[in-house]
């Protein structure tokens, strides 16, 4: 069983890294992204662009001017505009929304590491307390900078929300349902 499980994680894995992104504004900065349309549309954090200059790298190596589209500060999400690259859209979960328990895991590149990935659990979905009444999906994960603005994904690799920050040890993503809501602006 422990088999099979590790097997379908990493397949799943594998998948969502094809439509993960690295963004890099200036020469410092590193973020994630995920590729959300055939249209080049990607959904980050507002925190990972400032406005600045903005290059996101696909999975293949290949690099591309970005262009901010709109970018939501109170919901910390931005979206950015490349041509399209030709590679895998994520898959969103809209059957069901995530539930407390279940095994999620992030993709991401945290301190300039490609494709890094963080596992865990739903910890509890609602606000959290000291910051705006939003809600977030919190997950006992260990997410790092570089990190945000990547996918929080089930463990069938369908995205579930869009990593933002870390509070009390709890990484905090951004539910689908919001995100989608951002994504049709």
């Amino acid at each position: 069983m422990t088999t099979l499980l590790t097997a379908e994680l990493a397949s799943a894995a594998e998948q969502l890294a094809r439509s993960t992104v690295k963004i890099r504004e200036g020469r410092h900065g590193i973020g994630t992204g995920v590729l959300w349309n055939n249209a080049g549309l990607i959904i980050t954090n507002a925190h990972v662009v400032g406005g600045r200059r903005v290059t996101v790298e696909t999975c293949d190596g290949r690099v591309f001017p970005a262009h901010l589209k709109i970018k939501d500060s109170h919901r910390d999400l931005a979206a950015l505009v490349i041509a399209p690259p030709g590679v895998p859209v994520i898959t969103a979960r809209n059957s069901s929304g995530p539930r407390v328990g279940e095994l999620v895991f992030a993709l991401g590149n945290p301190f300039g590491l490609k494709g890094a990935l963080a596992t865990g659990i739903i910890h509890a979905i609602g606000p959290v307390e000291g910051l705006e009444a939003a809600s977030w999906i919190q997950a006992d994960i260990r997410l790092a900078p570089g990190n945000s603005g990547g996918p929080l994904a089930d463990s069938q690799g369908r995205v579930i929300g869009i990593n933002s920050m870390i509070a009390r040890g709890l990484g905090l993503a951004v539910p689908l349902q919001d995100v989608e809501r951002f994504a049709r602006q």
